[in-house]
Order: C-alpha cells, then structure tokens, then sequence
C-alpha cells in the first residue's frame, strides 16, 4: 500500500526564488493563502483589485499569479491579458467561488491559464499546485 503524506512542509523542490502574486478581493482569503504559500518559502505580494494587479506586474515580474475570476474592482481577463503582454512566463492559476467556465473553457480564452479550482480548495493544496505550476516555469 502507498502511502501519501499531508504534512505540506516539505515540497519536494525548491522554491525558495518563486514569487507569485495573488489578485483577490477579499482580503481575509488571499492572506490565508499568502500564509500557505509563504510557508513554502514562497515570496508573495497580494494585492484587492486590477489597478494595484497591473501596478504590481509593472514593476515586479512573478512565477505564478494566483487570480480570483471574480473581482469586486476591474477584470480579471484584463489582468491575465496584461499579464500576457507583460510577463508572459507567468502562469494564471484561476479561483473561484462560482460555476463560471467550470467546463473548462476558461483554458480557450486565457492562453496563460494553468488551473481553474474553487476558493473553498483548502489552502495547503492551493500552495502545492501554485508550487507545481510555478516549478514548471
């Protein structure tokens, strides 16, 4: 019988350079995930809405962006199009707490999508699949 371990302390690479950075508005959320991933030894910047999202990817460039689909302030398509145009190596993993393109055509409108999951995605596997995506950079 294999055996597979919960405790997310150890991932199995390095990702003491990866940086992401997560776009969600509500704060509460995106600092739990900032927590999880900063316990990889993950650098983060979180930031609410699309100005601060743009801002962010001006001056800093990122592995990995985590993005909610839903923002309370500006469009996610627009940050993950800028993203495209502005950093084009960094991936969009996308959150949601919706049913939007749950058949998974989010892929054919986002060419930097990497993964859709919902928000309520425990915080531990969220961190593991923001470090396998942003590995794979």
């Amino acid at each position: 019988m294999i055996g597979i371990s919960r405790s997310f302390n150890f991932p199995y690479f390095s990702v003491s350079a990866m940086k992401v950075l997560i776009v969600e508005s509500e704060y509460e959320l995106g600092l739990v995930w900032q927590r999880a991933l900063e316990r990889f030894g993950v650098k983060v910047v979180l930031v609410a809405d699309q100005s601060t999202a743009v801002q962010a990817l001006r001056n800093q460039s990122f592995d990995l962006i985590v993005l909610d689909l839903v923002l309370e302030n500006g469009s996610a398509f627009a940050i993950s199009d800028f993203a495209n145009y502005r950093r084009p190596a960094a991936q969009v993993m996308f959150v949601t707490n919706t049913s939007f393109f749950s058949d998974g055509s989010i892929f054919q409108h986002c060419s930097n999508a990497c993964a859709y999951v919902q928000s309520a995605t425990p915080p531990e596997d969220i961190a593991m699949m923001v470090t396998h995506y942003a590995a794979r950079v």
